[in-house]
């Protein structure tokens, strides 16, 4: 329905446009003004639909052709009442009757693709409204970047690579940087550089996923770090396995690494290579904030009562104690210390023991205590070394070191 009446209202467009155009004019007299009216009458009483459409097309055709043949209802009179009605300027005007020329068929089937355009209040057939596709609209402000990966290739190819953006756009105004990003002008170049830093390939999703401000840094400077840890004589494999486990160690400047390495040699006593051994093992310390650290040293001279030389064996041995809870340090140095009697020099042997949990801590040596072993003195029989102790697991615990079965650990822990 309302795609013919757009096609019967694009012809009468036509049909005046053909009038503004200056087509010739000219002048026609009929013999009444029944025959006048009889040319316009049929567009009064033009039918609905389809057929509506036609009869409109076909009576402007017959106006332009010049038809004045008056109807039979004419001839006998049956008009004369309205034509003695009429005023004489209308009767004047009536005499002089505009005719159109007429068009060709080329003319008028001229752009008859050209529909104009149907309101967006206009009803349309069932059959019209299923041939809509509508795209989804791309939405202005968001809180998660799911809903545009639809949108955005640069989203898609991240998320086929193992990215997990639920994490990514946790951190603050990375969302904003992936999506400014492209692919492969700003992107590709970042990833071909990782790899050959010596980043598997399988570690490239987790990579970016914790660090996806590595995208937005400049190439050259990246490689000027690189530069820089390989003139400190770290080998290809080792900035490989500090680059995967510290992943925001290349958005340091040199300079900040720099004073990284030293503050390490410096503040620990320790030489040139066991400082790099260090940070190679735990690549955090460069990465991390140095306050924790200091006061984690402090603790351990001060509080903890550590000499100098055993707090650096201590870190040595086990560099995540610079970075763990003061308060979980404490804690564990004082059940160790205190209540299992362990000496200063025994916890700088091993220093593994304050990485367990205190409570995994507690229940052994109280399962020990109960069936009469707990010995830690290696100059006494039924030594257990402290390594031992948090190390094993509790079926092999309590076979080798408890000499008892798990049922008998399981149901002592239920006493507890």
């Amino acid at each position: 329905m309302a795609l013919w009446a757009r096609q019967a209202s694009r012809w009468c467009c036509l049909l005046n446009a053909s009038r503004a155009a200056g087509f010739p004019r000219r002048l026609r007299s009929c013999g009444s003004p029944a025959q006048t009216c009889h040319e316009f009458a049929p567009l009064a009483l033009l039918p609905a639909g389809k057929d509506g459409a036609l009869w409109r097309l076909q009576a402007c055709r017959h106006v332009s052709v010049g038809s004045c043949s008056a109807p039979d209802s004419a001839k006998d009179g049956s008009f004369s009442s309205l034509e003695s009605n009429l005023p004489s300027p209308v009767k004047q005007e009536q005499a002089e009757v505009e005719t159109l020329p007429d068009l060709n068929a080329e003319i008028l089937n001229e752009d008859w693709d050209d529909i104009p355009p149907s309101s967006a209040l206009e009803e349309i057939s069932e059959e019209e409204a299923v041939q809509i596709i509508a795209e989804p609209i791309l939405p202005l402000q968001s809180t998660t970047l799911r809903d545009y990966v639809d949108h955005s290739e640069t989203l898609a190819k991240l998320v086929h690579l193992g990215v997990d953006l639920s994490q990514v756009e946790k951190r603050q105004k990375a969302g904003q940087l992936l999506l400014t990003l492209d692919f492969e002008k700003d992107i590709r170049k970042i990833l071909l550089f990782l790899k050959d830093v010596g980043v598997e390939d399988n570690l490239l999703g987790p990579f970016l996923t914790k660090n996806p401000y590595i995208l937005g840094e400049d190439l050259e400077a990246l490689e000027t770090r690189v530069a820089y840890l390989k003139s400190k004589k770290f080998g290809k494999a080792e900035i490989a396995q500090m680059v995967s486990r510290a992943p925001y160690l290349l958005l340091f400047s040199v300079e900040r690494l720099d004073n990284r390495l030293g503050f390490f040699k410096n503040e620990l006593g320790l030489s040139v290579k066991k400082t790099k051994d260090l940070v190679i093992r735990f690549p955090r310390l460069l990465t991390g904030k140095l306050e924790p650290v200091k006061e984690n040293l402090q603790v351990c001279q001060i509080e903890l009562g550590f000499q100098r030389s055993e707090v650096q064996q201590i870190v040595y041995k086990t560099p995540k104690i610079l970075t763990a809870s003061k308060k979980r340090l404490r804690q564990t140095f004082d059940y160790l210390h205190n209540i299992m009697g362990i000496p200063h020099h025994m916890l700088t042997r091993f220093p593994q023991v304050f990485n367990s949990k205190l409570l995994r801590i507690r229940e052994r040596h109280m399962f020990l205590e109960f069936l009469g072993r707990a010995q830690y003195d290696p100059a006494q029989p039924s030594y257990i070394c402290l390594d031992q102790l948090v190390s094993l697991p509790d079926e092999v615990f309590c076979k080798e070191i408890a000499k008892a079965s798990i049922q008998d650990f399981e149901n002592f822990l239920k006493t507890l």
